[in-house]
């Protein structure tokens, strides 16, 4: 029986269509925003935002996973907090111009993969920061991170995300939940809802799968709110106990994401993981209710 494995099943076109026009999104903020602002992310100006995100000489993540892939997922994961410290401290001082390009750069690498790499590659496990994700789904992550971080540049005086960005980010949220619930053997699933529609992804020790959702009243495990907010409360820049208690964000079946909780001891780092915590702290009655969230890049 052939594993299922969630985005990368779908294929090189459907995670283009989603990837590719986040970092169109993301390169017309950065290009429209002051890069000497200060952000909501501690000690970062909106420069180290894109500094991070970018291609350099001394930082080529996407060649990097590649090479793990074409080894057959050799090596570790990268320590992200060391590796980001590293790049903004060397580059801090970069020009708008070349902070600009090394994010096209960046672009660049991920459209060239998409259409010179040999399609096997695809489904070839690469060491990510959070664990081993097929190459495919590691490539649609950037989707997640370029929609967030694009939350930052918005708050820092950028154009909004585009709403289709933020879709995006909430596929790449589903896929890489789910490739790290089978890869520990949860079977579970949740849809991740907004009022456009969302995703649902479902997990088993033999795979996992994603899929599109429908705008209205979600089916089973789900969370609900505004896609912006849903991935600010994934990424701990929004607290969920707080949102859920202004009604911001709903879930429902609660159960549901307990069962999905322990993927967090698996990936502390995992995006999602404040609200699989909610759920777990919630249920489980370790001190009630999440507490102060610590947020992270």
């Amino acid at each position: 029986m052939v594993r299922s494995q969630g985005m990368a099943d779908a294929g090189r076109d459907v995670v283009a269509g989603l990837v590719l026009p986040a970092w169109d999104a993301f390169l017309d903020q950065a290009d429209a925003v002051d890069l000497g602002r200060p952000s909501r992310l501690p000690g970062w100006r909106v420069q180290e935002i894109c500094v991070h995100l970018g291609c350099w000489d001394d930082h080529t993540a996407l060649a990097d996973l590649i090479a793990s892939a074409r080894a057959g997922g050799a090596g570790t994961p990268p320590q992200v907090d060391a590796t980001n410290a590293r790049v903004t401290a060397a580059h801090r001082d970069a020009t708008r111009a070349e902070v600009l390009a090394a994010l096209r750069r960046n672009r660049d690498a991920t459209a060239r993969y998409l259409v010179d790499e040999p399609a096997g590659l695809d489904t070839a496990p690469a060491v990510a920061v959070v664990g081993t994700l097929p190459l495919l789904s590691v490539v649609l992550g950037q989707a997640y991170e370029l929609a967030v971080h694009g939350l930052d540049l918005t708050d820092a005086g950028a154009p909004p995300v585009p709403r289709p960005v933020l879709q995006a980010g909430l596929a790449a949220l589903a896929d890489v939940t789910g490739a790290l619930s089978a890869s520990v053997g949860i079977t579970g699933g949740a849809t991740l809802t907004t009022p456009e529609g969302g995703w649902t992804f479902a997990a088993d020790p033999d795979g996992w799968t994603v899929r599109p959702a429908p705008p209205g009243a979600p089916a089973g495990t789900a969370v609900e709110a505004p896609a912006d907010l849903l991935l600010e409360a994934a990424s701990g820049r929004v607290n969920p106990v707080a949102a859920l208690a202004r009604r911001r964000l709903k879930v429902h079946e609660l159960g549901g994401l307990l069962a999905l909780a322990p993927v967090v001891q698996v990936a502390p780092g995992i995006p999602g993981g404040p609200i699989l915590q909610l759920a777990a702290q919630t249920l489980g009655g370790v001190g009630g209710l999440l507490g102060r969230l610590r947020g992270r890049r």
